[in-house]
């Protein structure tokens, strides 16, 4: 995404990035997946009963799995050239994982939250059944979106995450990638955590026995920094870079500093991917007993398929 013009030189800020990119994604890629490994185990091998909850962790786990097996080809190609069908499906695959992860967040906030305002409707209807149904549609649409990433680019060897044609930062393009994959997901996310809080302030004790601590607002406010963490510095600079196609931002220095902005604003985005294990500890009562992790190291030590 950086923005290469004939005004400005960016090969500092390349060359920083890049160095940044290695620092930060091989940390982020080794720990990441050992984690999301370990809650994939105790997800599908431990979990007494498959619940909504369950469903919605193993998705947004598997969604970290594939959007972190997409940074070794994402480092490599982008500073080689690739063909331009595996470049875009590099992209669809990055970003598919991203917004992915993004709004199976926000089905578990309303989860959450339907289980705290109804505490005894949402304690009986557990079903995974329409759980399935939405994380089905979540993936289906997050690969229909992603189509367009094959005809953004400007020729047919680039690197990838680079040269984006004019199309892929149209205003309308951005202004619904802004509104529908973040701002919309943000104010679902604000007012159902906000809503949780209150709730549990204000009747702490009913709500402790009725929800049976799964709306701690422990796992509320670490669900609702992450989220604001991670995603809103990325798309902050997905605006940012768009004024600068559009000609609004011209001087050389603002630019510059955008170019390095969304590199290091997408980095953040990917310790998501780790940051998340931290919601899958406080959030699953699995992940609090010791003897679900004692029976994980015996039995997966290199996180091999565990008998049920």
């Amino acid at each position: 995404m950086a923005n290469n013009s004939r005004e400005c030189n960016f090969t500092d800020i390349d060359r920083l990035a890049k160095a940044l990119q290695l620092g930060i994604s091989i940390p982020t890629f080794i720990l990441g997946l050992v984690l999301n490994a370990l809650a994939l185990s105790v997800f599908c091998c431990f979990w007494r009963r498959q619940t909504k909850t369950s469903v919605y962790m193993i998705n947004l786990a598997l969604a970290d799995v594939l959007l972190l097996l997409s940074l070794p080809l994402k480092l490599y190609y982008s500073i080689i050239k690739a063909p331009g069908l595996l470049c875009s499906f590099i992209e669809s695959l990055y970003f598919v994982n991203t917004y992915g992860s993004i709004f199976i967040i926000v089905c578990i906030t309303v989860d959450r939250y339907i289980c705290i305002r109804h505490p005894f409707e949402g304690r009986a209807n557990q079903s995974p059944k329409w759980a399935i149904l939405i994380c089905c549609f979540v993936w289906t649409a997050a690969w229909l979106c992603s189509s367009p990433m094959y005809v953004f680019h400007k020729k047919d060897h680039f690197t990838c995450f680079h040269n984006m044609s004019k199309e892929a930062w149209s205003i309308p393009l951005i202004v619904s990638v802004e509104v529908f994959g973040f701002l919309i997901p943000l104010a679902v996310m604000v007012f159902c955590s906000a809503q949780n809080i209150w709730i549990l302030l204000n009747h702490k004790i009913e709500a402790k026995k009725n929800v049976e601590g799964s709306g701690s607002l422990r796992v509320i406010i670490i669900n609702l920094v992450v989220f604001l963490v991670c995603f809103t510095p990325v798309h902050l600079a997905i605006c940012l870079q768009c004024l600068v196609r559009q000609h609004v931002i011209v001087d050389c220095g603002l630019k510059q500093t955008i170019s390095l902005f969304i590199q290091v604003s997408m980095l953040l985005a990917n310790l998501n991917c780790c940051l998340d294990a931290i919601f899958y500890y406080f959030a699953a009562k699995e992940f609090r007993e010791k003897t679900h992790l004692k029976k994980v190291i015996e039995l997966c030590p290199v996180f091999k398929p565990c008998a049920t």
